[in-house]
């Protein structure tokens, strides 16, 4: 899997300049670097078939599950949750990890469009109030997204919306979207299986 850009969003205060963040971010870089399609190769191939009629096209659970896989293999708690000072929960994600200033939070979008901004958002929060240290969220690419399930949600379409997040009040912490697309794409490959429930699960 490659990643083809890096939008930081909010970068700011300590943190930001931390050895911590800096081994952390490597970290999830090489955890989306190493999924592989299909399976036991050392490529992600894909499928080049359109995600827009039902049946067709790629899912996008697989790919999220061997990066959750990766990042698991270097200590990080899988489905965690991030908990403000008071130890209230503020919900779950997909893989969080403790630092020295608040939990380093990272999700691969498997939902649409309007999911991610629910994220971006939530995120954008959380940074800015000094909750959690850092928040990745990763997404496709237009040239990648065009395979997977329709609607999903893809970098595109964030774009427009990227001044909005970058204007949020930040003392320590970084924001930031992982772009990722695909090493290859051939009919020699099977197609990415989808959930059980179509479209909406990918």
């Amino acid at each position: 899997m490659k990643i083809v850009h890096v939008e930081t969003l909010l970068r700011c205060g300590p943190y930001a300049a931390s050895a911590h963040w800096a081994r952390t971010r490597r970290s999830i870089h090489k955890s989306v670097r190493r999924c592989a399609w299909p399976p036991g190769s050392h490529t992600f191939t894909i499928y080049p078939q359109s995600g827009k009629k039902r049946g067709e096209g790629n899912g996008v659970g697989p790919i999220k599950n061997e990066f959750i896989k990766e990042l698991r293999k270097q200590d990080w708690t899988v489905e965690g949750a991030a908990k403000n000072r008071l130890g209230q929960e503020l919900g779950r994600f997909d893989a969080v990890l403790p630092g020295p200033e608040g939990p380093v939070v990272v999700e691969w979008e498997t939902g649409n469009v309007s999911s991610s901004h629910r994220s971006m958002n939530k995120r954008t929060m959380l940074v800015s109030d000094g909750i959690i240290a850092a928040g990745t969220l990763v997404v496709p690419s237009r040239k990648l997204y065009v395979y997977l399930t329709d609607r999903i949600g893809n970098y595109e379409e964030l774009e427009p919306y990227l001044t909005l997040w970058r204007s949020v009040p930040c003392k320590s912490g970084v924001l930031e979207i992982v772009v990722i697309e695909q090493d290859a794409e051939s009919y020699g490959v099977p197609r990415i299986p989808k959930g059980p429930s179509g479209r909406a699960k990918g």
